[in-house]
């Protein structure tokens, strides 16, 4: 079975509420102008894919990363724009959407087309993509992980050690109360609660208001419901595929059959997986909650999102130096002016057996 026809049955088993493969995409507008938050966006995406293209380049002793991933320095609003847009859409029609980096083993590595081969037609290198090893899709994500995981994992501790507090106190001393015929499910509810169940616990918190006793009753259960909430957000950062992206990458890797990967990049760390992986979890329900989560991401213009426990996928980087960075001011039409960040140079070291097992090959 190729890698293709592995995705395939794998998709057969995707529920169609989650994507509809038999559903052609939608054709998106051209956005008509860029804001400096999307421009500051760009230029860190484009930093991450540059980290790794140098750090698999000046590593590996065997493979070559080569650019491919159609972009150009146009931006909404720049004249030709619309146009690159277009022939953009009819692209991810034709042949699927270009991962940013493709892996080469050296022997086949074309060395005069080189290391960029982002702007040729991909009637002209269709052979060439083929042999290709891998597809890399980076994103970046600015975060020091290691600060994130450290400060929400005392969160969660901190407020799992205030509910069950909060519920013995009110086991203890209110216990009178809830015997009552109407409220003694409650104790079955309070009982129920410790460190393996709390994140499955779901209740409607009472009100009660005819005496003084009930009314602090009523805060004492505001207080369990506000901490257990809390322990239950998602307390890990993510690869974070879009929904509306999975077609557009399953018709990249129906065109050329070659497997395709996504690496998020921390500012301290990075971590893959592979596509086959993001369309296998989309399978398991009972993971949703754990290992990923479904949500529309405010930060991404309300797209739905797969956002991956980064847990449960494989360390590319175990450490990242940060980027230097710069303020750059940028003239639009009618004398608009943008203000955005740009990014350079920093360094990823890579975790050699771990992008290994994740790409499936023995040497490096």
């Amino acid at each position: 079975m190729t890698y293709f026809e592995e995705l395939r049955e794998v998709t057969k088993t995707i529920p169609t509420s989650i994507i509809d493969f038999a559903i052609p995409r939608d054709r998106t507008s051209p956005p008509t102008q860029a804001s400096s938050n999307f421009i500051t966006n760009k230029e860190q995406g484009d930093w991450a894919e540059d980290l790794i293209f140098r750090a698999i380049n000046e590593t590996s002793h065997n493979y070559v990363a080569v650019r491919y991933g159609k972009s150009d320095d146009l931006i909404a609003g720049d004249s030709g724009f619309d146009k690159f847009y277009t022939d953009f859409q009819d692209e991810l029609d034709t042949i699927g959407k270009r991962p940013d980096l493709l892996v080469f083993k050296k022997s086949d590595f074309d060395a005069e087309l080189g290391y960029d081969i982002s702007k040729l037609e991909h009637s002209s290198i269709t052979d060439y993509v083929k042999k290709s090893i891998a597809g890399l899709e980076i994103r970046s994500s600015a975060f020091l992980i290691d600060k994130y995981e450290k400060e929400m994992q005392d969160r969660t501790a901190y407020h799992l050690k205030e509910a069950l507090a909060v519920k013995d106190k009110i086991l203890a001393e209110y216990s009178d109360i809830l015997k009552d015929e109407k409220k003694k499910h409650f104790i079955g509810i309070l009982n129920s609660i410790n460190e393996e169940t709390i994140n499955a616990i779901n209740f409607r918190r009472p009100s009660w208001k005819a005496t003084d006793r009930l009314q602090q009753l009523s805060l004492l259960f505001k207080d369990l419901k506000d901490n257990i909430n809390i322990v239950q957000k998602r307390d890990y950062l993510s690869i974070t595929p879009k929904i509306e992206d999975v077609k557009v990458v399953y018709k990249w890797a129906e065109t050329f059959n070659v497997p395709h990967y996504y690496f998020q990049v921390f500012f301290d760390k990075s971590y893959g997986i592979s596509f086959k992986n993001i369309l296998t979890l989309l399978t398991e329900p009972d993971k949703e909650g754990t290992h990923y989560e479904i949500s529309q991401d405010i930060k991404n213009q309300n797209k739905t999102t797969v956002k991956i426990n980064t847990r449960n996928t494989n360390q590319v980087a175990y450490k990242v130096l940060e980027p230097e960075h710069k303020s750059v001011r940028r003239e639009m039409g009618r004398g608009r002016l943008l203000f955005y960040v740009s990014f350079e140079k920093g360094t990823a070291y890579l975790d050699i057996d771990s992008l290994k097992e994740l790409l499936n090959i023995t040497d490096f």
